[in-house]
């Protein structure tokens, strides 16, 4: 098997220096690529697909401003039984923009996934699981500015995920929700930044979203993917709607707690992707995903412009 795994490294490697700009595909809080919600779902009655696999995927997401996010991510899936399985999903994070570079650990994700119902045309899988903060996103610069979510390698928050998804060989309909228990420890306000700055920094800085001890409110997704499935290749597309429908709140200057105008509404990005399996144990995928509708109000840090991924799976 060590050598089965080896040649399939190889061509893993060279597509990804041929491929830089593909690098986790989803522009939300994360729960997009989680359990019964992810994109690019196998489905096959000849296969047993409950193995324990892992996947390395490399991200880039660029934003409405400078930063572009960079993600590399170990997602760990372990079967418990036929009908169940565990995920584990270890990000790390590094963000390059005009105020900062920031890099470190991100959230961690983890996911239980039950088959609630098989057929030969479909299947039903319900998820439930959570995210861990790795720090509590309150990042600084190196004249000690409290930097924006935009440039935080974690939400800060433990959140809650659940959701549920039918899935055919032509298609995937998933729904899910993620509920932020708790504010975090974020400090960026336009006040907070050093008034001695630039006029031309201090007007950047303004373009930012306060975010000082962020709650973000309960989003709602909805992922819709039709599949082309061949022998060796693969392709899908799809629309992802986000929904926030409760609103973020922070504390202003004054240290009042406030909830923004725009904290609600609809995130919608239209997905695709492509991939190649070597073997019926491992395989190439990239995803792109770009931004159709934006909230108004930005203070998470979430919006990304265009989403461009590339990962190797390997079946145990």
């Amino acid at each position: 098997m060590s050598r089965l795994f080896t040649r399939s490294l190889t061509p893993l490697f060279v597509f990804f220096f041929l491929s830089s700009a593909w690098s986790q595909g989803c522009s939300d809080a994360g729960f997009c690529t989680m359990g019964a919600m992810k994109p690019d779902q196998p489905y096959s009655k000849k296969i047993a697909l409950k193995l324990r696999s892992m996947e390395i995927s490399f991200y880039r997401g660029t934003t409405t401003l400078t930063p572009i996010v960079y993600v590399a991510t170990a997602d760990l899936n372990f079967s418990l039984n036929t009908k169940t399985s565990f995920q584990v999903k270890l990000p790390y994070q590094a963000v390059k923009g005009r105020l900062a570079t920031t890099q470190g650990m991100g959230d961690i994700s983890l996911c239980l996934t039950r088959n609630i119902f098989s057929s030969e045309k479909y299947d039903i899988n319900f998820s439930v699981g959570g995210k861990l903060p790795t720090n509590n996103s309150n990042k600084h610069d190196e004249e000690g500015n409290p930097l924006p979510m935009y440039y935080q390698t974690s939400l800060g928050t433990y959140d809650f995920i659940t959701g549920i998804s039918l899935i055919s060989r032509k298609w995937l309909f998933a729904t899910g929700v993620q509920i932020p228990f708790n504010r975090n420890g974020n400090q960026f306000l336009w006040s907070n930044w050093n008034p001695d700055s630039s006029p031309d920094e201090l007007a950047y800085v303004h373009e930012y979203s306060p975010a000082k001890e962020l709650r973000r409110g309960t989003d709602v997704m909805l992922r819709i993917e039709r599949s082309f499935r061949f022998s060796r290749l693969n392709f899908t597309v799809g629309m992802l709607p986000i929904y926030r429908i409760y609103h973020d709140e922070f504390t202003d200057a004054t240290g009042q707690r406030v909830r923004p105008d725009g904290g609600m509404g609809l995130a919608l990005s239209a997905t695709g992707t492509v991939g190649y399996s070597f073997n019926v144990r491992s395989g190439i995928k990239a995803l792109v995903a770009h931004k159709i509708v934006n909230r108004e109000y930005r203070g998470d840090g979430l919006t990304r412009e265009l989403v461009t991924t590339f990962g190797y799976y390997y079946r145990f």
